[in-house]
């Protein structure tokens, strides 16, 4: 009994041991991360003098938290806070739509050559952006919507992204078929289904694909810088880089848009968090 109580007290110290060390490399290995953006907010809150003084100064003092109702003085950055938030929500809708639609649709739904149409689907994330751009561009010239925000939303509703479909189909094929032959039984068609019982099962997905797609569509700059050229209808991502053209003169005043910009994904990640590691996890535990 000794001997047993012995090593099982030897078990545990290796525990706390191991427990406390990966504590500390994660500690450490955040660090790395956060230190750019305490930088960038050390440089949102200096004064001119402070920005280009030699050595360079750390810690701003005292802070210029006025830098913030600057950015809103100097251009209509509320007017690019209202056009992101716009153009980001029609897109979520209609990209976590359609991706719940097709996922559900391969993960479910027996038709022919299924299995061949996903894996072309697939080997589309293999093609680069770039080639397709100048394709796109004409056939959104053709159509008249260049200095809209319609090739900034209309594509969102047709497919909702290779990535989006293939995590959320993973998602589908974890739930039980037996929740399916009983609504099945009861008389409920397919879009009953989908919209009553699979939806809300696979409520931690639709979070995680919301998360990534509104980080997407809030940062996006390549897509506005293409597409749109008067101010008037710019988003954030287009905001800060005119902000930059205009003050290139000031980088803390870029700083402190950065930061606002920054504020609302921040918002959504932290308050979400929950539901999107378990999206991540669930999603590969059945292929």
């Amino acid at each position: 009994m000794r001997e047993w109580a012995g090593l099982k007290g030897s078990m545990r110290a290796t525990q706390r041991i191991e427990r406390a060390v990966g504590f500390l490399t994660l500690i450490l290995l955040s660090g790395i991360f956060i230190i750019p953006f305490l930088i960038t907010l050390g440089d949102s809150l200096k004064s001119f003098l402070e920005i280009y003084a030699m050595p360079r100064v750390w810690i701003p003092r005292p802070p210029q938290w006025s830098n913030f109702a600057d950015v809103f003085r100097v251009l209509p950055f509320h007017r690019f806070f209202i056009n992101t938030i716009c153009i980001t929500m029609l897109s979520l809708f209609g990209q976590v739509g359609s991706a719940a639609i097709v996922g559900y649709s391969f993960a479910r739904l027996r038709w022919p050559f299924r299995d061949f149409f996903f894996i072309v689907l697939l080997s589309t994330m293999m093609l680069p952006g770039q080639v397709t751009m100048i394709p796109i561009f004409l056939l959104f010239n053709k159509l008249g919507w260049i200095n809209t925000w319609l090739p900034l939303i209309v594509p969102a509703y047709f497919g909702g992204g290779v990535f989006n479909i293939f995590l959320l189909r993973q998602f589908f094929k974890t739930i039980p078929t037996a929740l399916e032959d009983a609504a099945k039984i009861d008389g409920c068609s397919q879009p009953r289904i989908l919209f009553t019982i699979m939806l809300p099962l696979a409520k931690p997905a639709l979070v995680t694909v919301t998360i990534l797609g509104f980080i997407g569509i809030w940062n996006d700059f390549m897509g506005p810088l293409i597409y749109l050229s008067d101010y008037a209808i710019y988003p954030i991502s287009l905001g800060i880089w005119m902000f930059k053209s205009a003050e290139g003169m000031f980088p803390h005043y870029v700083m402190a848009a950065s930061l606002l910009s920054l504020t609302p994904v921040l918002i959504l990640f932290f308050s979400a968090q929950r539901y999107f590691v378990k999206g991540i996890v669930l999603s590969g535990i059945k292929g």
